[in-house]
């Protein structure tokens, strides 16, 4: 009986160290597409800033044009083209996306960041870099179940879009002002949240064949969305304008 009971116990110990390992896999690979299209966003966003004869392709007596306003919605088409298509698309075709999108964003990211100083945006990058670093490894390491919290956050996100719509009419600096802490608040739980479950995902599954592949574009999406509107409601509140 004893015997039995030690073999039970060192198969289940077997078990949670395979899921652990493969769970670190999988992060490592999230973390990985993730950087890569950081990389990616950052240095096409500073090329343009870099080449201001660029946004003469984007601007049409002082607004934007039609060239424009499709590069700042594209990214939303985008992410919508890819969660909706992920279980249909091969492996490479969802890398191709990712990364396309995540040049897309840069374009469109560069509109925000030439209004800034070089100064306040590298400033604001630190910041939501230790920011979004503190609350991914609070995820990880947390053992409370964040799922509840999750969901309060999502409710609240979708508050804080329509009433960012709404403000679109009022033109209210003091809402204004508001909904971008909010926002950041919200984008700083979201990360935690965010990252555990791409942790259960990760001991839940074997990372090495095509469909797990794809899981981790997909989580990369996930926290990569966190980082940039976490970086880009701390930059209309701490950023200084040129």
């Amino acid at each position: 009986m004893d015997n039995h009971q030690n073999d039970l116990t060192y198969q289940n110990v077997i078990q949670l160290e395979e899921s652990a390992s493969s769970s670190r896999k999988f992060l490592a690979n999230v973390f990985l597409w993730m950087f890569v299209a950081l990389a990616v966003s950052a240095g096409i966003a500073f090329y343009f800033i870099n080449n201001p004869s660029l946004f003469e392709n984007f601007i049409s007596a002082g607004r934007l044009n039609l060239l424009g306003y499709a590069a700042i919605f594209s990214p939303l088409v985008f992410v919508i083209a890819i969660s909706r298509g992920m279980n249909k698309i091969s492996f490479p075709v969802l890398t191709v996306l990712f990364i396309a999108y995540a040049a897309i964003t840069g374009i469109s990211l560069s509109f925000i960041i030439f209004q800034f100083t070089a100064a306040s945006v590298l400033g604001v990058f630190i910041t939501t870099s230790a920011l979004f670093g503190v609350m991914a490894i609070a995820g990880y390491t947390t053992h409370q179940d964040l799922t509840k919290f999750g969901s309060i956050l999502i409710m609240l996100l979708i508050g804080v879009i329509i009433a960012t719509v709404v403000n679109m009419f009022l033109h209210s600096d003091g809402l204004s002002y508001i909904l971008n802490y909010v926002a950041v608040a919200i984008f700083i739980g979201l990360t935690a949240y965010d990252v555990q479950k791409l942790k259960r995902i990760g001991e839940g599954i074997e990372y090495g064949d095509a469909s797990s592949k794809k899981m981790a574009i997909m989580g990369a999406l996930t926290l990569y969305l966190d980082f940039i509107n976490m970086f880009i409601y701390l930059l209309q509140i701490f950023g200084r304008r040129k």
